[in-house]
């Protein structure tokens, strides 16, 4: 059956559902939904105020106030492109994770001082959700919608809650430094989790949260009264498992302003020699999976390519029976962000694993769409570390940008130990003889 307003149509087979402008006002609101923005130039077509009660009609904070004269958000918007790769909102659908960032995104401020006050608001919300004085009762609830392909055109990605289950109460919310145009200045990372409401939001509930805030959790969904009883531990997330599909180049490449940071400095120290980046690719795999072991460089090829060759190690954690060694070859390419891994690249390394197991590719950058098409079409054994898995990988060892020329000399001093090792065990193969 149909939800209030919506609109079920065909594209190229898939099914999708949209709300046409003159509906919006009496519209459900279903994740993954479009909201249609009406043909009147200016903001009198702009869908968010005409969708939510009392909802302003720009901004990516958009704070919905009570009128029972607290002072409280009864609920608040979070409006973004998911396009600013300097500042990548994003969602993840297998966890339901959502990181945002903070309205303090030019020098001349400090973090709180911005027009619209949205960090103040993440830092009430966090304090809020940290505490044990029931001051969680006091947390809006968040809305989050993304910016259409057409016009004014939404999609509502959900319901959230601040913080997840996974994630330390310590990294749920984040200052950090940024510079532009040679100013520092701070702003806020924020990790938020959509729920699993299971049904459309009710718009009865939106009105009660801002004229009968009291009577509200009424008809809030149920998800939402779990979190409100039980906090982070009561989140329960909407995951949807991902099917197999070419990521885009923001895909491949978005990461937190850290881990873009962190990226720009490899690529820096790198560029004037190309071949040092096989080193760092290997210990970046290694710290990917402590199962990759004993990689050693190859002599680099005539095409400017270079391989290290190594093993994928499986054990059962038994002394008693030896671990199953998969051979596996690694090429590693250190691109700027705009330079992708094409077709050329991904066959070179395709044609040197012919007779392994599989390989590695490893690119401060991105796979080229079609080459990204060829390895999935025709089965491949090929894993593909881009930008983005190595800023991740970056961050869950504790390598921060600060940090980058302490592992740059790390790197150096473990090669030297690697060949000092090898020097010594061919020497002692050669006495032996």
């Amino acid at each position: 059956m149909p939800y209030k307003g919506i609109v079920l149509f065909a594209v190229e087979g898939k099914y999708k559902m949209e709300v046409l402008f003159d509906e919006l006002e009496s519209a459900d609101l279903v994740v993954d939904t479009v909201y249609k923005g009406g043909n009147i130039s200016g903001k009198a077509s702009e869908v968010l105020h005409v969708l939510l009660p009392n909802c302003s009609n720009s901004g990516g904070f958009r704070k919905v106030m009570r009128k029972d004269g607290s002072g409280l958000p009864a609920y608040v918007v979070l409006y973004t492109s998911m396009q600013e790769l300097a500042w990548p909102d994003y969602l993840d659908e297998e966890t339901g994770v959502f990181r945002y960032y903070g309205d303090n995104r030019t020098p001349g401020r400090n973090i709180l001082d911005t027009p619209r006050k949205g960090n103040q608001l993440l830092e009430f919300v966090y304090d809020c959700l940290n505490s044990r004085d029931g001051s969680i009762r006091n947390i809006p609830p968040f809305l989050i919608f993304k910016k259409g392909a057409v016009g004014w055109d939404v999609q509502f990605l959900g319901l959230a809650a601040p913080g997840n289950p996974k994630i330390s109460p310590d990294k749920d919310l984040v200052a950090f430094w940024r510079t532009m145009d040679g100013q520092r200045f701070q702003n806020y990372e924020a990790y938020f989790t959509v729920l699993d409401t299971k049904e459309p939001i009710d718009r009865n509930w939106l009105n009660a949260l801002i004229y009968h805030h009291e009577e509200n959790l009424q008809y809030a969904p149920e998800v939402w009264r779990k979190f409100i009883n039980q906090g982070r531990n009561g989140i329960e997330p909407l995951v949807a498992k991902r099917l197999p599909k070419i990521p885009t180049k923001y895909d491949q490449l978005q990461s937190d302003v850290e881990g873009l940071a962190c990226l720009d400095k490899i690529r820096e120290h790198y560029h004037q020699n190309p071949y040092g980046f096989e080193h760092c690719a290997r210990d970046i795999l290694e710290k990917l999976d402590e199962r990759f072991q004993d990689f050693s460089l190859t002599r680099p090829w005539r095409d400017g390519g270079r391989d290290a060759l190594g093993y994928y190690v499986i054990g059962g954690g038994s002394k008693a029976n030896y671990p199953l060694r998969i051979d596996c070859a690694m090429e590693a390419k250190c691109y700027a962000k705009n330079h992708s891994v094409g077709v050329k690249e991904m066959s070179r390394l395709i044609s040197r694993i012919r007779y392994r197991q599989f390989g590695v590719l490893v690119t401060t950058s991105f796979v080229h769409e079609q080459a990204y098409k060829e390895v999935m079409e025709d089965g491949h054994p090929i894993l593909i570390v881009s930008a983005s898995d190595i800023a991740r990988v970056l961050r869950t060892n504790a390598i921060t940008s600060a940090r980058m020329d302490e592992w740059f000399l790390s790197l150096d001093e473990s090669d030297n130990r690697r060949f000092q090792r090898r020097m010594t065990e061919y020497s002692d193969r050669i006495n032996k003889m």
